[in-house]
């Protein structure tokens, strides 16, 4: 699979951390940044890797900030972006399962590497389920639509 990544800062070592164990298992991965601990600020790096599940060019992306939240926000910005904010492996496969999500964002500080790793691994796992809850899915994409045709 192709897979894009990116962090700020307080993501660095975690998303280095699961760069390593993506290509291990035989992903390719496009790395939108940052290269060091030093402080930056998430959109930077959150928004050009969203934009590539956006726009094709991979199949799914995986974004880390210190809460999450951030990454998540940006995230969800880009249009066609369902991105899910994941602590645990249930809420990641959930987040497949129910509302096909393409963009895995991680909280630095409140999951160790081992706790990522499995994440990460449960959510590209995880297959949306469909059914009943693309009819959802389908109405979450009709409200980004109905988003852009309201702006001038």
């Amino acid at each position: 699979m192709r897979i894009s990544i990116a962090s700020d800062h307080a993501g660095y070592e975690l998303k280095e951390a699961v760069k390593r164990h993506l290509l291990d298992a035989g992903n390719e991965v496009v790395d939108f940044g940052t290269d060091s601990a030093e402080s930056t600020d998430y959109p930077d790096y959150g928004a050009p890797a969203a934009r590539a599940v956006s726009g094709g060019s991979v199949e799914r992306g995986v974004l880390v900030c210190g809460s999450g939240q951030g990454m998540c926000m940006v995230g969800n910005k880009v249009l066609g972006v369902r991105a899910a904010l994941a602590w645990d492996p249930e809420i990641a496969r959930l987040s497949r399962q129910h509302n096909d999500s393409n963009v895995l964002c991680l909280p630095a500080r409140f999951v160790d590497p081992a706790a990522a790793l499995a994440i990460v691994d449960e959510w590209l796992a995880t297959a949306f389920e469909g059914g009943r809850h693309s009819r959802r899915v389908d109405k979450i994409m009709l409200t980004e639509k109905e988003e852009q045709e309201c702006q001038p």
